[in-house]
């Protein structure tokens, strides 16, 4: 995770959902951190077209730069940098370079300080200096009554939107005293504003730091328009009467709260709040994603401390995550039955009403026997309800009374609707996700036989996206004392028919090459057995016939990528092989053979076309690369060597294709075995 540690020229409220933030998630300060590089979003299009989610919670015109502090020996987090709107929407070379090496000197400050990685709860907020004018400083009092001879009136906010100076004739307009305004944020203390227009507004000149204006009604019917002019310290509003009256008037105008009534949240926060939590909602992935997601920022955004996850599960309420709960508890509450109204949670799931208890006084009236074992003092009870089906119940939990205001109320009875659809995609997914996984660790061998003279590794890694099955396969058959079999395919398709197909494949290959059957002959055969299964796919294959005792290898391929060979102090080089038709395709068909010498200290590495076709780049200069890189392997064993060869085709680790790959070195010579009398 990603905590937000210091915090300048922004106020906090608007940078709650960021204060914590998966270092997996796809946003621009993930990306710097995880990719290890500069990351510049010039405009507001560029947002919506790289980062929809977060163009969704900040739909400002503004750029941003990225940059990783990853100079010391471990990553330390990222410096985010903010410019309003009006600039460049293009960063020059001299200025990334300004920033990069400004990220790279913070991050050594912070590995020569030793900075704890332990961070508060809440960022440290660094206030921006005020500009001060360049030849005077005029007093204050003559400075408010510039102002006050100004027509209209004027009003100026802090970067929170608290009131921090007003006229008189501000006030007259607004129809408040002072005293009522100053330290307040306008939609909160006068209740014809409560208007997510207006925080909107509000919000686009902070970020934006673009003049904007609002037309807005008071309650005896004038209507007033309010223009704000936002700088780095503050945003000044001149209010004046409206001169079209009745334009952009609102349906409904709120009636005035009694003095010294207390008010709610505003309600745009809250809605950028829900916008962003639905979006991340969107990208969670397994079960666990859905619980980590809820604990790191739905908790913090509504102040909770406890969680607690459940699944409907053959009439009992399973409890899949939680978050703030002592293990022995949690062992307590799992499997309450469904259909009972004797607990808070199993009504709530049959109502489908959530419920909202401040004290354990209140959750007593209603249900004196539910147990009280967690020691929580304020409880609220969100049923999991897609199109009348109950899929389970998420208790948020408070270490101490809270008071669950009218907007807390609304704003998460929406979120479990969208918690509900998240859950029961994951599960859905999870039980996807453990039939593939389950069906692809029976297909692929558990373990290779060892071999004399043979030091072997290998490597199956799914597509980054998908349901963690592919039909990439690998084998390694041993045929005597002193000779072997090493096959590596691909069958075209992510999914579970492929991942089928290449179980039939990797038996046909076995049966044939223990058979006796010659390289060419053992992919002649299996071309054979597909024509006949008839599955609509390809298949990519190639087969190794290893005689380690004649130091020979032999190799037939189905339209495979060619394999690499290093020589023990020589060049690695990729090997040209007369390829065959993919499997597949027609029957008896030649698949032609090439016989090359394999010296004790050779290593040849098999591998699928994953590993090499890198969107955007020349397949074989990757190829290439590879091979440069088989060659520095050095000592190392071929465990690590597979890990660097995967690590340099793809360094985020976000491949796009199933990847399998085979090494096999050969260290000693065997003595041949002699012939039977």
């Amino acid at each position: 995770m990603l905590s937000l540690a210091v915090l300048c020229g922004v106020p906090a409220e608007i940078a709650s959902p960021w204060r914590r933030v998966p270092v997996a998630a796809v946003v621009p300060v993930s990306d710097a951190v995880r990719e290890d590089r500069l990351v510049w979003v010039g405009s507001q299009e560029d947002m919506a077209r790289f980062y929809p989610r977060a163009a969704a919670t900040l739909p400002y015109r503004f750029a941003l730069a990225a940059a990783p502090l990853n100079g010391g020996t471990r990553p330390r987090g990222a410096l985010l940098l903010l410019w309003p709107a009006g600039h460049p929407s293009r960063a020059t070379r001299r200025q990334r370079g300004h920033i990069t090496s400004s990220a790279l000197r913070l991050a050594r400050v912070l590995d020569s300080t030793r900075v704890t990685t332990a961070l508060p709860e809440q960022p440290r907020i660094v206030p921006v200096d005020a500009a001060t004018h360049p030849y005077v400083t005029p007093p204050a009092q003559a400075a408010a009554d510039f102002a006050e001879r100004l027509p209209g009136g004027a009003l100026a906010l802090d970067l929170e939107g608290r009131v921090t100076f007003l006229t008189d004739s501000a006030a007259s307009l607004l129809g408040r005293g002072a005293d009522q305004l100053l330290g307040t944020r306008p939609w909160q203390s006068l209740p014809w504003l409560d208007d997510p227009l207006f925080e909107d507004r509000y919000r686009t000149a902070v970020i934006s730091r673009e003049p904007v204006t609002i037309t807005a009604v008071t309650p005896p019917g004038t209507w007033l328009d309010f223009r704000l002019y936002p700088d780095s310290s503050g945003i000044s509003i001149r209010i004046t009467p409206s001169r079209t009256q009745g334009d952009a008037r609102p349906e409904a105008t709120p009636a005035p709260e009694p003095a010294g009534a207390s008010r709610p949240p505003a309600p745009a926060g809250r809605l950028y709040q829900l916008i962003h939590l639905a979006a991340a909602l969107a990208e969670a992935v397994g079960v666990r994603d859905v619980v980590g997601l809820i604990a790191d920022q739905v908790l913090p955004a509504f102040g909770a401390d406890g969680l607690v996850l459940s699944a409907a599960d053959a009439g009992r309420l399973k409890i899949t995550g939680h978050h703030g709960y002592d293990p022995r508890v949690i062992e307590r509450l799992d499997g309450l039955p469904l259909d009972t109204g004797l607990t808070p949670a199993g009504q709530a799931l049959a109502s489908g009403v959530p419920s909202f208890f401040a004290s354990p006084a209140a959750l007593a009236d209603l249900y004196p026997d539910a147990p009280q074992i967690s020691g929580k003092q304020a409880w609220a009870f969100l049923p999991l309800i897609i199109s009348g089906r109950p899929v389970g119940c998420c208790v948020l939990t408070y270490d101490t009374p809270h008071t669950f205001t009218a907007d807390e109320r609304a704003v998460l009875t929406s979120l479990a609707g969208l918690i509900a659809q998240a859950l029961d995609r994951a599960r859905l997914y999870d039980a996807k996700h453990d039939l593939a996984h389950s069906l692809q660790q029976a297909l692929l061998p558990h373990r290779l036989p060892s071999l004399a003279g043979l030091e072997v590794a290998a490597r199956y890694l799914p597509a980054s996206h998908g349901l963690d099955v592919g039909g990439d396969f690998y084998d390694l058959i041993r045929l005597g004392d002193s000779t072997a079999a090493a096959v590596i395919g691909d069958v075209q398709g992510h999914n579970i028919a492929a991942a089928a197909l290449m179980g039939q494949v990797r038996t046909a290959v076995h049966s044939h090459a223990t058979g006796g059957a010659s390289p060419g002959e053992v992919l002649s055969r299996t071309n054979r057995v597909l024509a006949d299964l008839e599955p609509d796919l390809l298949v990519s294959c190639l087969y190794a016939h290893l005689d380690l005792a004649r130091q020979q290898v032999t190799l037939a391929s189905a339209g495979h990528v060619p394999p690499l060979l290093h020589h023990p102090g020589q060049r690695a080089r990729v090997l040209d092989i007369e390829p065959g038709p993919l499997l597949g395709i027609g029957v008896d068909l030649p698949y032609p053979v090439t016989p090359l010498h394999l010296p004790t200290g050779s290593t040849l590495a098999l591998y699928t076309d994953g590993l090499v076709e890198v969107p955007g780049t020349d397949l074989e200069e990757t190829t290439a690369q590879l091979a440069h890189h088989l060659a520095d392997a050095g000592s190392q064993s071929l465990d690590h060597l597979i890990d660097r060869l995967i690590r340099r085709a793809w360094p985020t680790g976000r491949h796009t294709d199933d990847i399998a790959v085979l090494l096999l070195k050969a260290t000693t010579r065997p003595a041949r075995s002699p012939a039977p009398l």
